[in-house]
């Protein structure tokens, strides 16, 4: 009969996460989680094979938390998908900070993972796809939206003008969407 383990999978993730926060990337080491955790390498070795799949595993449990907060918009709406994309950015950006985001630029590394990565955006363009005025606005804001996160990364946002400038993406949006309804409706 095996050991019951002393600490959960999910534990782990939590404290890789702090890791990660209070140090960056190059403070999560199998090392430094045990440590945190308490427990032998091994341990840690036992849930996560490697540093790879502790990396894999933290980007796992961020994408399946944005996947919830984006919910399932119907595919035939461009603008209700950024717009329910950007309500996801927003809420997700509360738990993760530019160090975090640091550590998932790093996982783009691997060929595999940055193949993934690319399936993903090709999925999100598909349900932009359209030539009409509201699938353009959509695009632009996805666009937007994604430059921002890009700029967090690189700490462009250390004042906390992220949710401003996401505002701001959410009120062109409304424009743009706005000037393509026809009068009368």
């Amino acid at each position: 009969m095996g050991r019951t383990p002393t600490i959960s999978r999910d534990r782990l993730l939590d404290l890789a996460e702090e890791l990660v926060r209070s140090g960056g990337g190059a403070a999560l080491t199998i090392g430094a989680l045990a440590q945190a955790a308490g427990i032998s390498k091994g341990g840690v070795q036992y849930a996560f094979a490697s540093k790879d799949a502790l990396v894999r595993g933290l980007i796992d449990r961020w994408t399946d938390q944005f996947e919830r907060l984006l919910g399932d918009p119907p595919a035939e709406d461009p603008v209700g998908f950024v717009r329910r994309y950007i309500a996801a950015t927003r809420a997700s950006q509360q738990a993760m900070n530019a160090k975090m985001a640091a550590l998932l630029v790093s996982y783009l590394e691997d060929p595999a993972n940055l193949q993934e990565t690319r399936d993903w955006y090709r999925g999100v363009f598909g349900r932009l796809s359209g030539s009409g005025p509201e699938a353009r606005a959509a695009r632009v804001a996805f666009l937007a939206v994604e430059g921002l996160f890009l700029m967090r990364i690189n700490g462009i946002d250390e004042e906390g003008a992220w949710t401003d400038l996401l505002d701001d993406v959410e009120v062109v949006l409304q424009r743009l969407t706005a000037m393509t309804v026809p009068k009368g409706q």
